[in-house]
């Protein structure tokens, strides 16, 4: 195979690792409406009944998105959030390591 076969051929395995990314499993799904949506909302943007008495920002804000590491928003999901308006219960007695890692992939993509 020549250079410029492989080379092809790589770009075409990274693509499709790239395209296959974009969209969350079915598991993660079900664990955001499961666990989450009912705050956060659907589609991140904490516009329910429970999201806007705690106070919950926008996943779905670029603004947010900045603010916060991925390692803040592994600790948030694991740990729980307590706040002046509420709290969040933690999940790393229900979650692994994986799905956690899975739902903060699951909320940066809340952005796009």
């Amino acid at each position: 195979m020549s250079i410029l076969n492989k080379a092809l051929a790589a770009f075409a395995i990274a693509s499709l690792a790239t395209a296959a990314q974009g969209a969350p499993d079915k598991k993660t799904e079900r664990n955001w409406k499961a666990k989450c949506a009912s705050c956060h909302g659907a589609d991140g943007k904490a516009e329910t009944d429970s999201g806007k008495k705690a106070g919950i920002p926008s996943y779905a804000d670029a603004a947010f998105q900045k603010s916060k590491t991925d390692a803040q928003l592994k600790e948030a999901i694991a740990n729980g959030v307590k706040t002046d308006k509420g709290e969040m219960e933690g999940f790393k007695d229900k979650l692994d390591g994986p799905q956690i890692d899975q739902l903060v992939a699951y909320v940066r993509g809340l952005a796009k």
